[in-house]
């Protein structure tokens, strides 16, 4: 009798959440490309993540002391040194973030946690978010690329705000995870030295 798989890192981390927002694409490279790729690529490196990105920092950054954004490269561990921590890992199969704060106020307001912390973290007032990829190699070859992102809010007062701001950008979200995908399928197919 064959063992059942383990339950995806996002169901364990967030069973229960208010919103998901979820996308997939089928790369022409073997997982482990696919997986490596999806470490090194840079994140902001798509124009139109760099300009969504932009406008949402806007209203933070009219309001208040400017910040630098660091030069180079914004790869995975550059994201987990500015907020995101990263909650679990199945080495080229899976790989789960996390997130707390208030983001529907202007700068985002997140928290800084660590990952027990992230799981433990239940303030009313807040959201937290589990942002996932995961790669299911296809018998052809191909890589099945997911990215899902749930969101849970932590109270009704939270649930309410989080859900008027999630009307405005979730187009804008899904934009923004599609851009990362075909990014992380180039990186994949780009040769080597």
């Amino acid at each position: 009798m064959t063992a059942a798989p383990a339950p995806a890192l996002i169901d364990e981390l967030l069973p229960r959440f208010d919103e998901v927002e979820r996308h997939e694409l089928v790369v022409r490279a073997p997982a482990p490309a696919v997986y490596a790729a999806l470490r090194r690529v840079d994140l902001l490196g798509p124009r139109v993540v760099r300009w969504l990105i932009l406008l949402r920092g806007l209203p933070s950054a009219l309001s208040g002391p400017r910040r630098r954004r660091p030069r180079g490269p914004v790869t995975l561990e550059r994201l987990l040194e500015s907020g995101f921590v990263l909650l679990g890992e199945r080495a080229g199969r899976e790989l789960a973030l996390g997130i707390a704060g208030r983001f529907w106020r202007p700068a985002g307001e997140r928290l800084a946690l660590d990952a027990d912390g992230f799981r433990a973290f239940d303030r009313p007032g807040h959201a937290k978010a589990v942002w996932t990829f995961s790669l299911e190699e296809q018998a052809d070859g191909t890589t099945r690329l997911v990215t899902e992102t749930r969101i849970q809010c932590l109270d009704r007062a939270s649930r309410r705000r989080f859900r008027l701001y999630w009307r405005l950008v979730r187009p804008f979200s899904g934009l923004i995870r599609i851009a990362l995908l075909r990014a992380i399928a180039r990186e994949a197919l780009r040769p080597r030295r």
